[in-house]
């Protein structure tokens, strides 16, 4: 019996379950191309302290990580949403993943340590990202940006909930605000007090096989949207506070909720930094109007700061870019060339050449003087 009817053995009763979990051709290709595979294809539907919730869609049970895995240095360990081989208990290999939510570990934004050598994942296999963020002390256009960036830069698509919509008279002036600098991402207003925009998300898992995740501030409103997606309450919320238009309750781990009509979403602990990991094209896609003015800068390579002639300080000047985003950008181009560096250079040769650099620069203006 070769490999592949082994496969078609193993799994054909559950098959069509799997292919509602998101299996598809690619997971398919990467079973195929294992060796020596030991175990039954499942997806992982929660991370515990020392254990792994896995589903096949038909039952959820705990299981531990084999220590080949444990030990190995590949990086790749299970996450939320990964397809892992299960043997009984013990999950012994994770296929490779087709898309990624990753970030930055947590405490390296701002203090250029560890950021690019650690990489947290949020969520994996995913299709879209909800970044939910509250229309109340939660809302911040900056911070906006930021997770827009984030998920660019991880080649997935994003898509902005603005929950809390009918504590507003006039919510659309959020949405408006949203939608200057989110150029081609979808916006949604979404009421807690009515059905008002669910049947807009609800839209993105018409397709049953599809997987979204979750991200923003604690507060935010994650858990009472998965529980109206969900139709009952999967995640405790507590009354909202009126002095600051708050749930009390703040999801603590991460989990792939299956709704009974199809579709999967992972809920996420709220984010306290939006730390880069990779340095890919999120800032060129978030920040298309900057981009798209700087073709026609005097200089190819103007730095939009000082330069004569450019077109971007130009609209700055106008009011035609806002001067906060230009600052948001050149911060975060800033981040993720420091991003793409860390890849290659340790933290500490990085940081004796800057300030090399610092110290020729101040011996040069001494000179002159």
């Amino acid at each position: 019996m070769n490999k592949k009817s082994s496969v078609e053995n193993n799994i054909d009763c559950s098959m069509s379950n799997l292919v509602l979990l998101g299996w598809n051709e690619f997971f398919q290709a990467s079973y195929d191309g294992l060796e020596n595979p030991s175990g039954n294809p499942v997806r992982v539907s929660g991370v515990r302290k020392n254990s792994f919730l896995v589903t096949n869609g038909q039952e959820e049970w705990l299981t531990t990580i084999s220590g080949r895995l444990l030990y190995q240095n590949q990086g790749l360990f299970p996450a939320v949403g990964d397809w892992v081989l299960v043997n009984d208990l013990v999950i012994t290999e994770v296929l490779p993943r087709e898309k990624t939510l990753s970030r930055g570990a947590s405490g390296g934004r701002g203090k250029h340590a560890d950021t690019a050598k650690q990489q947290q994942v949020i969520a994996a296999n995913l299709d879209s990202v909800f970044i939910v963020c509250g229309l109340d002390r939660d809302f911040n256009l900056r911070r906006i940006e930021r997770y827009i960036t984030l998920v660019f830069n991880c080649g997935l698509t994003p898509v902005v909930v603005l929950t809390k919509a009918d504590t507003h008279e006039a919510p659309e002036s959020f949405m408006y605000e949203v939608e200057a600098v989110a150029f081609g991402v979808s916006v949604h207003l979404l009421g807690f007090q009515n059905d008002s925009g669910l049947n807009e998300i609800k839209a993105y898992f018409a397709d049953s096989s599809k997987t979204a995740a979750m991200i923003g501030s604690s507060g935010a409103g994650k858990s009472t949207l998965l529980n109206r997606l969900a139709g009952k309450d999967l995640q405790r919320t507590g009354a909202i506070s009126t002095a600051v238009v708050k749930g009390k309750h703040t999801t603590t781990e991460r989990d792939l909720i299956i709704f009974p009509d199809g579709g999967m979403i992972i809920d996420n602990p709220g984010i306290r930094e939006i730390a880069f990991w990779d340095a890919g094209d999120g800032v060129s896609m978030s920040f298309t109007d900057i981009e798209g003015l700087a073709v026609r800068c005097k200089f190819q390579d103007c730095s939009h700061t000082s330069e004569p002639g450019c077109n971007v300080l130009a609209a700055v000047a106008t009011g035609d870019v806002k001067k906060e985003r230009l600052v948001s950008y050149h911060k975060m181009k800033r981040e993720l060339s420091y991003v793409a560096e860390r890849q290659h250079k340790s933290a500490d040769r990085l940081e004796k050449e800057r300030w090399k650099d610092i110290a020729i620069y101040a011996k040069s203006l001494k000179k002159n003087k």
